[in-house]
């Protein structure tokens, strides 16, 4: 049992991190945003990128940044949760 939880938790991780990834490319691409694909993508990954987005232009920094660094933020935090939560199993 607890292999199956640790292999459900590292593909979900996995999964997690292969969407956002496919986010950030697709946000660089000239690609058409009425697509259903692109707009269930965007779904999908606001909700996590939103908060750090807004906490980040709340920062003392973050209202004069160019680039949004929400994405890599994510990331980190993901890779933090993975480690807790695989550890935990």
């Amino acid at each position: 049992m607890r292999i199956f939880l640790y292999r459900l938790a590292r593909l979900l991780f996995d999964a997690a991190e292969l969407v956002l990834l496919i986010r950030v490319v697709v946000s660089w691409l000239p690609v058409n945003r009425d697509n259903k694909l692109i707009i269930l993508l965007y779904k999908v990954t606001e909700p996590v990128l939103a908060p750090i987005r807004s906490m980040i232009r709340r920062s003392s920094v973050g209202h004069r940044l160019i680039f949004d660094f929400s994405p890599l933020i994510a990331f980190l935090l993901l890779a933090i949760l993975r480690r807790i939560v695989l550890w935990i199993i």
